[in-house]
């Protein structure tokens, strides 16, 4: 008896069929059987099937001599069950990578529940995907196993049958079968939720949920759509017959409100003959079904109270007043933006007739974010050694806490920020300030840039379209023509930036300022690093740093993190910072050794508390060497990234540290401990030396002392590597860089 039965009905989704089944046959749990139900699909849907089925004997195909639609269908599929749990996936849909695995684990940490409720996400037909935005109630904290009264909260999420596990069992021992017609899944999800002796939850998605551009059965316009009527007769005789459920009464009866208002609502849906008599149904069900009880919200109460007085013209009207009202809300809205606007450019272009404060500095780094970076590094420096200087750093509001204390606060597109482009002397930043900078003589620019080039940038990027997404090549170089100083780390940014970057400004290749912390942070100062990030004692964190794919509208993980822990074994964590890791893009809580780290504000913090790093382009391999910590490139993808971004050199005849062209390769050289071996060390020295030959801890007090207080003689000059000290040493694991299980 396998443990899982995924039951597939297929009506018109031949498109789609191939890609649903193999993303069941393709997970990592293998205990399972699927039977595909062709509802007698007039397109290719039952071939489909059948090849399958010859191909894998865990595939059984069912042909159904009519079509009876998606719930009889399902019940067929139930027939042939034989798994100790149904999961329902609609044939246009796919299950997510290891998502079997993840459901049997739950089930079988939660004692086997009679269902279990797990997450999905909405995938368009552009590539992105978004995670349910009620995410929240899935939280796994609190009893593992729950009766629908404990958490009532969970009737608020979508009410399909494919976001749950069932056991077999106890549906077969309830009855339960799907009815005919639309909103099938009403008379099925309420019923077994409400009468489930156990519900588990599971905070991970497991199911793609694809939103197709047309062809939904449910956006059609049809008079169908009626047949919610009959479900929820189904509902509430369900409920009548039980008089323990008599509770859910009023739940149910606000529900169907909501669900006969939103399909009233939808303009798509009900043929325009049909709507007055849809609304007659609808107001005949709730007075057959009224039940007070539950509470209301205050913008629904006149509709819901409309709807059961049958006062359809006077709903019409209410509607329409909304839209209106809304239209109206968005074009005032609007109004106000262009007159703020218009009141912005007046006060900015007074401003810039005023004189300049000379002991004024304006800082941002990474498009208005937080403080961090080079900026941040030069402008820490600047209040230490510049007299009477007043420091202020752009950023967003919910950023404002990032900020040092005396350090003043300025928000993008305020008078303040446009006051302070307008008047202080020195403007510092690692990307561009707004497009309607004006550039005063007296006003110094400094370009930090965001870490050493390996992919191509600036004018370079001219003859690579994908990598460039539209880039205003004019305003590019009217921005740079903008700068009397760039930031060099190393002599190849400098040759690459004078090139791609071309304009009269003058070079300092005084090194990386953000660097400085790594020559300046003691073992005990990373030890709270490590705590802070939740890194467990004696663990080796390995930080997870990938860049961003051109050559992709999506971003997708180029690396299975779950399998890699499950591979290194319970001594190693990962800190992930990959933003198509967290949230929608991930589509599954993190597992226990996988920090997610994504939004954290400070690439340096991570780096000091990793042991390791592991990415592919990002430039931050070139500041980690400064932690003489091993490095390993996951190149996977190298020839289409090469074909559409580009690099300024082959990084796999010169790379900092052991590299793998793939993901099992990748596995190796961790169980073999190849990762961190004689040979990784010469990579990195020799990486070291190349690209961060003025990274000494200084350079932050070079760029101040040259910019700020305009010294050109006795500068600190770059410490001889063979001098430095060893740079922000890990302190002392007891088993830490245990070896890896394999």
């Amino acid at each position: 008896m396998p443990r899982f039965s995924v039951i597939v009905p297929a009506f018109r989704v031949q498109a789609y069929l191939h890609a649903c089944l193999d993303s069941v046959l393709a997970q990592s749990f293998k205990d399972y059987e699927i039977v595909v139900v062709d509802d007698c699909s007039p397109d290719a849907c039952g071939p489909i099937a059948d090849e399958y089925a010859r191909r894998d004997h865990r595939v059984t195909a069912l042909h159904l001599p009519r079509n009876t639609g998606l719930g009889p269908a399902r019940n067929a599929g139930m027939g042939r069950a034989a798994g100790d749990y149904l999961i329902f996936l609609d044939g246009d849909d796919t299950l997510l990578p290891d998502a079997l695995q993840t459901i049997a684990d739950r089930i079988d940490a939660t004692g086997e529940p009679d269902v279990l409720m797990y997450d999905y996400a909405r995938t368009y037909w552009t590539g992105r995907s978004v995670r349910n935005v009620l995410a929240a109630h899935l939280d796994e904290g609190g009893p593992a196993r729950f009766r629908l009264t404990d958490r009532p909260e969970l009737l608020r999420l979508l009410m399909v049958v494919w976001n749950k596990a069932y056991r077999r069992a106890f549906i077969e021992a309830e009855g339960f079968t799907f009815p005919p017609g639309y909103y099938e899944d009403t008379p099925w999800t309420y019923p077994v939720l409400m009468s489930a002796g156990s519900i588990a939850v599971l905070d991970a998605v497991c199911v793609s949920y694809r939103q197709r551009r047309r062809g939904n059965i449910l956006s059609t316009t049809s008079e169908k759509h009626f047949d919610v009527f009959d479900q929820y007769d189904r509902v509430f005789a369900f409920i009548d017959a039980r008089p323990e459920l008599a509770l859910w009464r009023p739940v149910m009866f606000r529900r169907m409100l909501d669900h006969f208002s939103a399909l009233f609502a939808s303009r798509d849906r009900l043929p325009h003959h049909s709507r007055a008599a849809f609304f007659r149904r609808a107001a005949a069900s709730c007075r057959r079904y009224r039940t007070p009880g539950a509470p209301v919200p205050r913008r629904a109460q006149l509709r819901h109270g409309l709807l059961r007085l049958g006062a359809r013209r006077t709903y019409q009207a209410l509607s329409g007043a909304q839209r209106l009202g809304g239209r109206l809300r968005r074009g005032s809205a609007a109004v106000r933006r262009a007159v703020r606007g218009s009141a912005l450019r007046a006060h900015y272009r007074i401003q810039l007739r005023l004189p300049l404060r000379s002991r004024d500095a304006v800082f941002a780094a990474r498009g208005s974010g937080g403080y961090t970076g080079s900026p941040a590094a030069i402008e820490a420096k600047v209040r230490e050694l510049v007299p009477g200087v007043r420091t202020a750093w752009i950023c967003r509001a919910v950023d404002a806490h990032t900020v040092p204390t005396g350090t003043r606060h300025l928000v993008p597109g305020t008078f303040a920020h446009w006051t302070a482009l307008a008047r202080s002397a020195y403007l510092v930043n690692d990307a561009a300030f707004d497009r309607g900078l004006v550039k005063r003589r007296g006003q110094v620019l400094l370009q930090t840039h965001e870490g050493t080039p390996l992919r191509t940038v600036g004018t370079d990027l001219l003859d690579r379209p994908a990598a460039a997404r539209g880039t205003d090549f004019e305003q590019l170089l009217r921005s740079v023509d903008t700068w009397d100083f760039s930031l060099s780390a190393n002599p190849h940014s400098t040759l690459v930036r004078e090139r791609a970057y071309p304009s009269a400004y003058l070079t300092l290749e005084y090194g990386s300022p953000r660097n400085d912390v790594y020559h300046r942070t003691g073992p005990a100062d990373v030890a709270r690093l490590r705590e802070t990030l939740g890194i467990p004692a004696g663990s080796t964190a390995l930080l997870y740093a990938p860049t961003h794919r051109d050559y992709r509208r999506v971003q997708q993980p180029a690396l299975d993190l779950e399998r890699l822990v499950r591979v290194l074994g319970p001594q190693f964590v990962v800190l992930a910072r990959a933003p198509q890791l967290a949230g929608p893009g991930g589509h599954r809580a993190p597992h226990s050794r996988i920090i997610d780290v994504s939004g954290h504000r400070s690439v340096e913090t991570l780096a000091l508390a990793s042991d390791a790093l592991i990415t592919d382009y990002a430039s931050l391999m070139f500041d980690y060497v400064n932690l003489d910590r091993p490095v390993v490139l996951h190149l996977a993808d190298i020839e289409a990234y090469e074909a559409a971004r580009g690099t300024y050199f082959d990084i796999t005849a010169f790379p900092p540290g052991i590299v793998a062209r793939g993901q099992d390769e990748l596995f190796d050289i961790f169980a073999t401990d190849h990762w961190r071996g004689s040979r990784s060390a010469q990579l990195r020295a020799a990486f070291r030396a190349r690209f961060c030959p003025y990274d000494d801890g200084y350079a932050a007090e070079r760029v101040v002392r040259r910019v700020f207080l305009g010294e050109t003689d006795g500068l600190p000059l770059p410490v001889p590597s063979a001098a430095r000290r060893t740079p922000s040493a890990l302190p002392a694991q007891d088993g830490a860089g245990a070896g890896v299980k394999s």
